[in-house]
């Protein structure tokens, strides 16, 4: 059965790709992703076409930015442009960090921004719902949930250790419970290893990845969620990780792969843009 693609078909929906994997990039700021969107939205054999040659590549299309109307992509297991751990936390770690223990502060992080944005299953399922989530309502989160596995581990008696079936747990509240909150440097800048640093780290990046919007003066850091986060978020709820953290309350590391499910598939695009 064929669908009558001609090649003119597949290189515009390859160039639909191409836009949608520039997150920063907006249809309505460039007449031919405009075009090739609406295309898109309302042609369904060309929206087949768009997402098989996504799939191709290692990309998935989660939908249309009702807002904007970009189209949104995230990474495939095992994709070229799928974000590891280890590559973001690289990126945000400060001079000194060390390996495993910041994946795991950097996951955990990045969950619980994602939990905190949409708490409820009808927030994360009605359209146009918009999320407030703030660096310090997210460290206060975790840190409550550090001291909550903390008491529930001497309380069963294992003092220092959690369950033997969530060993990844004791890592989580002593690392993050043992980082400085804000400590400061002798300019009065937000000292980077402490925990509150780590998560404005993480909220810049979801801002410049398009997921997150800045709401009144950036140093507050206060900030609202985008559809295309919505978007992306509905795919990692899908995820072990984000259930664990809802149901039982705690934040485990993303999945034992180290995948950062939530992040764009392009880190390489948002840093080109940013000019580093």
């Amino acid at each position: 059965m064929t669908h009558g693609y001609t090649s003119d078909d597949a290189e515009a929906a390859a160039r639909l790709v191409a836009f949608a994997l520039r997150p920063r990039v907006l249809p309505s700021r460039v007449g031919d992703y405009l075009d090739l969107a609406q295309r898109y939205r309302r042609d369904d054999a060309f929206r087949t076409l768009t997402d098989r040659i996504g799939r191709g590549l290692g990309l998935k299309a989660l939908g249309s930015d009702r807002d904007t109307e970009a189209v949104v992509l995230a990474a495939l297991d095992g994709s070229v442009f799928e974000t590891k751990m280890d590559d973001y936390a690289k990126r945000a770690k400060y001079r000194g960090e060390r390996g495993d223990t910041e994946k795991v502060l950097h996951g955990i992080i990045h969950l619980a921004i994602a939990a905190l944005a949409f708490p409820r299953p009808d927030d994360l399922a009605q359209d146009g719902y918009i999320g407030r989530i703030s660096v310090n309502l997210v460290d206060a989160t975790v840190r409550d949930t550090c001291r909550k596995l903390q008491k529930n581990a001497v309380e069963g008696g294992e003092e220092t250790d959690t369950p033997t079936e969530t060993p990844e747990l004791e890592k989580v509240w002593h690392a993050y419970s043992r980082r400085p909150e804000a400590s400061r440097t002798k300019d009065e800048r937000a000292a980077p290893n402490s925990t509150k640093a780590m998560v404005g780290r993480a909220l810049n990046f979801l801002t410049d990845s398009g997921f997150l919007t800045v709401v009144g003066d950036p140093r507050e850091g206060n900030y609202r969620t985008t559809p295309r986060y919505q978007l992306q978020v509905r795919e990692l709820a899908a995820t072990n990780a984000f259930n664990e953290l809802l149901k039982l309350n705690v934040v485990p590391l993303t999945d034992s792969s180290g995948t950062l499910r939530v992040v764009v598939p392009t880190l390489r695009d948002t840093q080109e843009e940013q000019g580093v």
